[in-house]
């Protein structure tokens, strides 16, 4: 495993490298040229539309839509479709782009189907780049819709549907009515120098979710919302986030998986070298009850901890009497370190019947910011730990259940 994780790491690099470093040796379309204002007011989305179009259908290599510097465009929803001529397009984002300031003056192609403001499908080597800025304008979603349930009727800001050598770079993406950037069904994607932020109150911002996706790479970005800064959900796998900064927000997630009682799987994810900041947790799996299917080979190591809640949890949904649930196995929690505010450091929430197996724990370092003890919660997890604090010993036997 640590073999083929390296080897994907080094494929990803050299992709992101040249990605960074191919000349343009394709056309350039600017949307100016084709009839965008910029002034951060009228529509300029019929033009944006007509950019990508052109640009998908040259067969000159690598083209180019180009959004200058220095202007603001406003951006109804949109749907960039592939697949495109060419095995590479580039979207360079140099100024910035603003969705409608109230919820009244979205345009929704079909009334009331509130799911995506941008959306790039279908596209192979699309490459997305650029210091501008992308503004969701979520203040007055989260007004209207910020109740329990209503996320469904606020729309996502950006989403990759189904694109292939995918890659986001230096991005500065803020304040969507509800998450900022959804990967799915999506291979062999790098996102790097990413900055996403909005109000630690505002509902169901994610930074980044991740679905039905293989080998996505995150890396050396920061991300301050209100929920999860990144979210992997049903059906990925081989997904590593590294140097990346979280917080405010819910930290790095596996899951919700199997709500409703549905197969869920997620695999082979590593998170190292991450730093969280006032969140509400660190590393988190979590599942709902009468889920199936599972979650193993889940790494995360070299964390350090700024005053977060509940630094290591898992939640399988804990129920006594339950006979179904996601099965989490093989999980890693390495080189912790740092202080939390909660009550418990560490939480393992499993179900007596089925359990989480194989949990290791090794050298976890969490004390409370104010002093006080740091507590533990274990309840059905199967495995070891060494080298904690504070200490661990119900992984040593299998029927414990701990609150301490």
């Amino acid at each position: 495993m640590k073999g083929l994780y390296v080897l994907f790491m080094l494929v990803i690099a050299s992709h992101s490298v040249s990605s960074r470093i191919t000349p343009n040796t394709g056309s350039t379309f600017d949307v100016l040229t084709y009839g965008a204002i910029g002034d951060g007011q009228t529509d300029d989305s019929n033009a944006f539309l007509k950019v990508f179009n052109d640009a998908c259908g040259t067969s000159e290599s690598t083209p180019s839509m180009t959004i200058p510097e220095g202007k603001t465009f406003l951006l109804q929803p949109l749907v960039f479709k592939g697949p495109c001529k060419s095995t590479n397009i580039i979207v360079e984002l140099k100024g910035n782009i603003t969705a409608p300031k109230d919820i009244e003056s979205w345009n929704f192609t079909v009334e009331k189907q509130r799911k995506i403001w941008i959306q790039f499908s279908k596209i192979s080597g699309l490459v997305v780049n650029g210091e501008g800025n992308i503004d969701g304008q979520g203040s007055p979603w989260w007004d209207k819709f910020g109740g329990k349930g209503q996320e469904k009727f606020r729309p996502t800001a950006l989403r990759f549907l189904d694109c292939q050598a995918l890659t986001l770079s230096n991005l500065n993406h803020m304040n969507s009515p509800k998450n900022h950037i959804s990967v799915d069904s999506c291979k062999n994607a790098s996102i790097f120098n990413i900055h996403i932020t909005a109000p630690p109150t505002s509902p169901n911002t994610d930074g980044i979710d991740i679905s039905q996706s293989t080998n996505i790479a995150i890396m050396n970005s920061t991300i301050e919302t209100g929920d999860d800064c990144i979210a992997i959900n049903n059906g990925s796998s081989v997904i590593t986030i590294t140097g990346t900064f979280c917080g405010p927000g819910h930290g790095i997630s596996v899951g919700s998986l199997g709500k409703d009682n549905s197969y869920a799987t997620v695999e082979d994810v590593r998170v190292q070298n991450c730093t969280f900041t006032g969140t509400s947790n660190g590393g988190r799996i979590k599942t709902f009850e009468g889920g199936s299917g599972y979650a193993r080979n889940i790494t995360y190591e070299d964390i350090i901890l700024n005053e977060v809640k509940n630094p290591v949890i898992i939640d399988q949904a804990y129920n006594p009497n339950a006979d179904s649930a996601v099965e989490i196995s093989d999980v890693t929690y390495s080189n912790i370190r740092g202080t939390s505010v909660g009550e418990y450091a560490i939480e393992l929430k499993c179900e007596l019947n089925i359990g989480c197996n194989n949990i290791v724990l090794d050298h976890i370092n969490i004390t409370r910011a104010d002093g006080g003890k740091a507590g533990v919660v274990c309840v059905g997890g199967h495995g070891n730990s060494s080298s904690c604090n504070p200490a661990v010993p119900c992984l040593t036997n299998i029927s414990a259940i701990w609150w301490y």
